[in-house]
């Protein structure tokens, strides 16, 4: 099956605990690394969004770069989306120039 470069940012609510954030990120990062290859992980902690989202104003901002098949990414939104401590995410295919 054919493999593509991706990038996803995920943005946990930052009102939870910082042990429940860490668990969050940790549950996505665990689910990419058993379906994917993945590349850099990085941590970019609190900050203030651009709008409110669900009358929040800050959230928790991860990036995770990896390789997967075509599959996967639709997988992945569906978890994304499933789960109520993620407010926002973003799963892009990275051009292999």
């Amino acid at each position: 099956m054919a493999k593509n470069s991706y990038e996803t940012i995920f943005i946990i609510d930052s009102t939870l605990e910082p042990d429940a954030i860490a668990a969050e990120k940790d549950k996505f990062v665990k689910i990419i690394t058993d379906n994917a290859e993945i590349g850099e992980v990085e941590d970019w902690g609190k900050r203030r969004l651009a709008y409110p989202i669900n009358f929040k104003s800050e959230g928790y901002y991860v990036l995770v770069n990896f390789v997967a098949d075509t599959e996967f990414p639709k997988e992945l939104d569906r978890r994304y989306r499933i789960d109520e401590n993620i407010l926002r995410t973003i799963i892009i295919r990275k051009d292999e120039d």
